[in-house]
């Protein structure tokens, strides 16, 4: 259904892909990945014709229907949310505004007689125009609308307010949505998960499994994309390479390739440099002239086999952290009240208790709004509680991450001026050797904070936090702007720290993974399940 062939396509002077081929075939399922930078953006952008190629072609099959979400949600005012997305449905929100036309042309013929001809003509438009909404499903429209809203967490209360009501997060969730109903013959998704709490992701996971368009799709998170996709498309190092596998299979393939190219190369060097080694040795001998020209002209016709750099991702290398009491959070009674801007109180939850023990790795988790981020203030003092009590164990060291932790960046320090100025201790080399170690290196360290990425800020906080060597780490939504080849790198590390580790994420690949208990908060109580996240999704069930 869309074919790109032989394109290439540049960024300034660099060549994101070069005489690249793809194609997207019905019932296709595909995942695209490559590091931050590489280009995924891009090939959606160029198959929807907002982008142009520098060299091949882009073809589509005619008369089909692309559906593409992005990460700009447009704008968006004047209508309600459930309006928002019966709107964008295509064709299927043409022809009930055709429909509706003609049926208000109907009744006003009493007033306003048409002559038969006319009338024939209205109804066999009106039967044609019928039966192609049916055919679209357009009489279910409103309902399938309502459906994906409630699915991705806008609940029949907020159906009917303003698109302008809401946040962007939110938006983007009705921008989601609006693609969903639309049911495209091809849908193209770009990062659909980032503003998804875990409940919607799993809803959009099943309702996958029943589209039955081509999906092509990125996404940093493991288990939703391995879950998703039948083939994976990577966009690296200048090239689009294809797997027929999910992800797990990519990871294996792509290492053994790689493995392979590198002692493909090793061959290649060696025996280039036996070559090299005789044409040194005999270039000055008249009785080898014959054999060395014949050498020196072998090697010009020789394709050389380069290893692509290896993608740059972050390392992080914890020092064992100071011991902590075996007590790290203890809780009593805890409970906390917002008070909303028309004076009336709001319960976020109430009569907590439970006590986070050294090395625990606790998920906690929860709906967006449930409460989770609040309780990790509460925990650690950043927020008083309304009722209860809550104690940090002896010699307990907290080392916290949130997305709020970006916004605190003096943004007109450099970033080696923001690592300095929270590190004092440390000497000028040490500091220049975490930057390293966090892709920070060069003219790179001389950025200025403000015009760095969420991902560049994200890795500054958590160079910061790792040089202070907590025993507690509290990492609010770690991920959010992490690739997820990064996010790889982070859980490994995970996996060796030797502290206590708390832990809000809706990555359920990096949950199973790393905890060995769960914090669920929900309807204001918590509830505490002993044993892998795994376990607990069982127990939910």
């Amino acid at each position: 259904m869309i074919q790109l062939n032989k394109v290439t396509k540049r960024q300034g002077q660099r060549v994101l892909f070069g005489d690249a081929s793809m194609q997207i075939l019905p019932g296709d399922r595909i995942g695209l990945v490559g590091p931050n930078g590489a280009g995924k953006t891009t090939v959606f952008r160029i198959i929807m014709g907002e982008d142009s190629v520098d060299g091949g072609s882009v073809s589509i099959v005619p008369n089909t229907v692309v559906g593409y979400f992005s990460q700009s949600v447009g704008d968006m005012r004047g209508l309600s949310a459930l309006e928002q997305v019966m709107a964008s449905a295509g064709k299927v929100s043409e022809l009930g505004k055709e429909i509706s036309v003609i049926e208000a042309r109907l009744a006003t013929c009493r007033e306003n007689p048409l002559s038969d001809k006319e009338m024939e003509s209205l109804m066999n438009r009106y039967g044609e125009v019928q039966s192609e909404f049916q055919q679209l499903g357009g009489y279910d429209l409103e309902a399938r609308a309502q459906a994906i809203l409630t699915g991705l967490g806008i609940g029949p209360d907020s159906y009917n307010h303003p698109v302008e009501s809401f946040s962007g997060g939110w938006k983007m969730r009705i921008a989601l949505a609006a693609i969903l109903a639309l049911n495209p013959d091809v849908l193209l998704m770009d990062e659909p998960t980032n503003h998804l709490d875990l409940e919607s992701i799993i809803w959009l996971e099943e309702w996958l499994k029943t589209f039955t368009g081509a999906l092509f799709m990125t996404s940093h998170d493991y288990e939703f994309l391995n879950r998703s996709v039948k083939r994976i498309v990577e966009v690296s190092n200048g090239a689009i390479s294809s797997y027929s596998g999910n992800y797990e299979f990519y990871l294996r393939e792509r290492d053994l390739r790689r493995e392979n190219l590198i002692a493909s190369a090793k061959r290649q060097q060696d025996m280039l440099a036996k070559e090299e080694e005789f044409i040194a040795r005999f270039a000055a001998r008249a009785s080898h002239a014959a054999q060395v020209q014949s050498r020196v002209k072998k090697l010009e016709k020789i394709d050389r086999i380069e290893v692509p750099s290896e993608m740059r991702v972050m390392q992080f290398n914890f020092d064992v952290p100071p011991r902590s009491g075996n007590d790290v959070v203890s809780m009593e009674n805890l409970g906390k009240t917002w008070v909303t801007p028309d004076g009336k109180e709001r319960s976020v939850f109430g009569g907590v208790s439970g006590v986070v023990r050294r090395l625990n790795r606790v998920a906690v988790t929860g709906v967006n709004g449930a409460g989770k981020s609040t309780l990790l203030k509460v925990m650690l003092g950043l927020t008083e509680p309304t009722e209860g009590t809550v104690v940090l164990g002896a010699n307990v060291e907290v080392g916290y991450f949130s997305q709020h932790a970006l916004e605190l960046l003096n943004q007109e320090n450099t970033i080696f001026e923001e690592l300095t100025n929270n590190l004092p201790a440390l000497s000028t080399g040490v500091i220049r050797s975490i930057l390293g170690a966090f892709l920070f290196s060069g003219d790179d360290i001389e950025k200025k904070i403000r015009v760095l990425s969420g991902g560049e800020k994200s890795r500054v906080v958590l160079a910061i936090m790792l040089a202070k060597r907590p025993n507690l780490l509290v990492l609010d939504e770690p991920t959010n702007h992490l690739d997820i080849e990064s996010r790889e790198v982070l859980l490994k590390t995970l996996k060796a720290y030797e502290g206590t580790l708390l832990i809000v994420s809706h990555d359920r690949h990096f949950l199973k993974e790393i905890t060995n208990r769960v914090f669920e908060v929900s309807h204001g109580s918590l509830s505490i399940y002993e044993g892998s996240y795994e376990h607990y999704l069982e127990a939910r069930q």
